[in-house]
C-alpha cells in the first residue's frame, strides 16, 4: 500500500511556517494540497527587562534546521521520496527585526521581537488625534516598549510627520515596526554601530535572516526579503516597490544593511546544506517562495480576487481584505499592506489589514480570572446549553477600543445581566464579543473601498469551535467559510514557491485549487434578528466608554 502511494504522489513542496512561538516545516503534494507530513519546534521568548522582547536568531535557525530534518525523516517512514520535494517556501512572524554580521553570520544581538497577536495598546503609536490607542493590527500582549522614546523623539522631528510616513508605507509611526526597531539598535548597542562602520552588517526581518542563512549564510548567502515583508518595516514605498530614500534619511537608517526587495514568488537562491542539517536530499532545492504569515494566509485562502477577505481567529484575529492593485487608505484606522506579488513580472496586490485585539484572548481571560471554564474548549459546551446570551452584552475593551472607535478611555464590561443570567450565557456572550468586533471591523473594510463582502474566509485555532463559526456567519449575516485543511499560512508559502518561475509545479488557477474542500457556515437567522443584535452591541460598546477619565487614574497598572 505505501509503494501504491508513492506512485501517485506529484511533486512536493515544502514550507517553512516561522512564527513567534514556534517554528514548523511541512511538505504538501503540490497537485492535491495534501498536507503529508511536518514537524514542530516550540522557540523561547526572552524578557532581558520589563517591557523587552526578544528571541535568539541561531535558536530560531536551528529549529528549522531541525525541522526540516525530523519532517524528513517522517516522510522516509511514510515511504516517501524526499528527493519529490522540489522547492521551499517561507512564512514567517512580520516585523521582528535581526541585524547580523555578513563575515561570520553571528548574530549582533537577539531579534527584537514583534508581538504575537493583538491585545493591549500600544502607547508608542503616534496618531493625529494624539490618543495612544495604535491602529488596527499594530498591538499585542507582548509589546516590546524600548523603542516608545525613539518613536516620541521621531514624532518631534517633523510636524505631521505621521502622514509623511502613512502615506508612503500606509502604516501609522509605531513601535511595532522594524524601522525604529533597527533604529534603537543603531543608537544603543555598540557591536551593531561598528558592524555598519565597517561594513559587515546586514538587517532583515526573519525572513531575510533565513533564506540568508539556509542559502550559504557567509558563503554566498542571498540577502533578500520580499515586498509584503518589506512593506512592514516602515523604511518602504509601497508605490514604488523600492526601499524610500527619504524614510530612511527620516529615521537615519542606512540603505546598505537593507535586503533586496523581491517577488513573493520566484527563485531566490538554492539550499546549501550546514553542517547543523542532515536531509542532505535537500541540497540544491529552490527556495522560490516568501510571504509574511498574514499574506500567506490569505494566499492560502486563494484570496486572489478584489473583496475577498480572510479572517484568523488566535488570541486576537487579523483580517486581510484583498483590495487588488489599488492602495486603499483607510479613515478608520485600518492599515494598507501590500498582499502578494506573485512573480517578478506580475503585478503587486493590495490589502486592507485590521485587527480585533481580543478574541481568544477573551475565553482565557474567562478560564483564568473568572474561572468559569476549565479549558478553553469548555466554552463551546457551555454557549450550546444555553444557545443564546439571553440579552447579556460583553465588551472586552480590557485596554481601550480599537478600530473603528480609538477610544483609550473604555473599559471591558458586562451588561444587560438578569437573575436568571447564568456562566453558559456569559460564556456565549464572550463568543459573540468575537463575532461583533469582527463585523466592525469588517463594516469599516467595507466602507473604505466599497466592496461589500459576499462571503467571509476562516481560519486558526478558533475555528474549530461550530458555535463560533455559525454566529460569525449570523452576525454578518454572510456565508463564513472554513477550509478542511487549517494549514492555509504554510500552504500559501507553498503556492508561492511551487508557482515560481522555473519551478513550476503548483498551479495557482482557480479550477486547479479546487482540491481543497471547504466547510460552509449559511446564516440561521433573519436579516432583521442580526441587525437588532449588532445595534443592541452598540449601545453596549458606548456604555463602555469614559470609564477611565484620566491616565493617572491607572496608573498602578502595569
Amino acid at each position: 500500500m505505501a509503494a501504491a502511494k508513492k506512485a501517485v504522489l506529484g511533486p512536493l513542496v515544502g514550507a517553512v511556517d516561522q512564527g513567534t512561538s514556534s517554528t514548523r516545516f511541512l511538505v504538501f503534494n503540490s497537485k492535491t494540497a495534501e498536507l503529508l507530513s511536518h514537524h514542530q519546534v516550540e522557540i523561547k521568548q526572552e524578557f532581558p527587562r520589563e517591557g523587552w522582547v526578544e528571541q535568539d536568531p541561531k535558536e530560531i535557525l536551528q529549529s528549522v534546521y531541525e525541522c526540516i530534518e525530523k519532517t524528513c525523516e517522517k516522510l522516509g517512514e511514510l515511504n516517501i521520496d524526499i528527493s519529490n520535494i522540489k522547492a521551499i517556501g517561507v512564512s514567517n512572524q512580520r516585523e521582528t527585526t535581526v541585524v547580523w554580521d555578513k563575515l561570520t553570520g553571528e548574530p549582533l544581538y537577539n531579534a527584537v521581537a514583534a508581538p504575537v497577536s493583538p491585545g493591549p495598546s500600544d502607547p508608542g503609536a503616534v496618531f493625529p488625534s494624539g490618543s495612544s490607542i495604535p491602529a488596527a493590527g499594530t498591538s499585542s500582549v507582548w509589546l516590546d516598549l524600548r523603542t516608545q522614546s525613539t518613536v516620541e523623539n521621531l514624532s518631534k522631528r517633523i510636524p505631521g510627520n505621521n502622514n509623511f510616513v502613512k502615506s508612503k508605507t500606509g502604516l501609522p509611526l509605531s513601535t511595532y515596526f522594524s524601522a525604529v526597531k533597527l533604529r534603537w539598535l543603531l543608537d544603543n548597542v555598540r557591536k551593531v554601530q561598528k558592524a555598519v562602520e565597517e561594513d559587515r552588517a546586514l538587517f532583515g526581518t526573519i525572513d531575510s535572516w533565513l533564506i540568508w542563512s539556509l542559502t550559504g549564510g557567509a558563503n554566498g548567502g542571498v540577502h533578500c526579503t520580499d515586498v509584503t515583508n518589506a512593506s512592514r518595516t516602515m523604511l518602504f514605498n509601497i508605490h514604488s516597490l523600492e526601499w524610500d530614500k527619504e524614510l530612511c534619511e527620516f529615521f537615519e537608517i542606512p540603505m546598505k544593511v537593507l535586503p533586496n526587495v523581491r517577488s513573493s514568488s520566484e527563485i531566490y537562491g538554492l539550499m546549501k546544506i550546514s553542517h547543523s542539517l542532515k536531509a542532505g536530499a535537500l541540497e540544491g532545492v529552490p527556495i522560490s517562495g516568501c510571504l509574511g504569515d498574514q499574506s500567506a494566509a490569505l494566499v492560502g485562502q486563494m484570496c486572489f480576487q478584489d473583496g475577498q477577505a480572510k479572517n484568523t481567529y488566535g488570541t486576537g484575529c487579523f483580517l486581510l481584505c484583498n483590495t487588488g492593485r489599488k492602495c486603499v487608505f483607510s479613515e478608520h484606522g485600518l492599515l494598507t499592506t501590500v498582499a502578494y506579488k506573485l512573480g517578478r513580472d506580475k503585478p503587486v496586490y493590495y490589502a486592507l489589514e485590521g485587527s480585533v485585539a481580543i478574541a481568544g484572548a477573551v475565553i482565557r481571560w474567562l478560564r483564568d480570572n473568572l474561572g468559569i471554564i476549565k479549558s478553553s474548549e469548555e466554552i463551546e459546551k457551555l454557549a450550546k446549553e444555553v444557545g443564546t446570551s439571553y440579552g447579556c452584552y460583553f465588551v472586552p475593551a480590557f485596554s481601550g477600543l480599537y478600530a473603528p472607535y480609538w477610544e483609550p478611555s473604555a473599559r471591558g464590561i458586562i451588561c444587560g445581566l438578569t437573575q436568571f443570567t447564568n456562566k453558559c450565557h456569559i460564556a456565549f456572550a464572550a463568543l459573540e464579543a468575537v463575532c461583533f468586533q469582527t463585523r466592525e471591523i469588517l463594516d469599516a473594510m467595507n466602507r473604505d473601498c466599497g466592496i461589500p463582502l459576499s462571503h467571509l474566509q476562516v481560519d486558526g485555532g478558533m475555528t474549530n469551535n461550530k458555535i463560533l463559526m455559525q454566529l460569525q456567519a449570523d452576525i454578518l449575516y454572510i456565508p463564513v467559510v472554513k477550509p478542511s485543511m487549517p494549514e492555509t499560512t504554510a500552504l500559501g508559502a507553498a503556492m508561492a514557491a511551487g508557482a515560481a518561475e522555473g519551478v513550476g509545479v503548483w498551479s495557482l488557477e482557480p479550477e486547479d485549487l479546487s482540491a481543497v474542500t471547504m466547510e460552509r457556515f449559511e446564516p440561521q437567522i433573519n436579516a432583521e434578528e442580526s441587525e437588532i443584535r449588532y445595534s443592541t452591541w452598540k449601545k453596549a460598546v458606548m456604555k463602555s466608554v469614559g470609564w477611565v477619565t484620566t491616565q493617572s487614574s491607572e496608573s498602578g497598572i502595569p
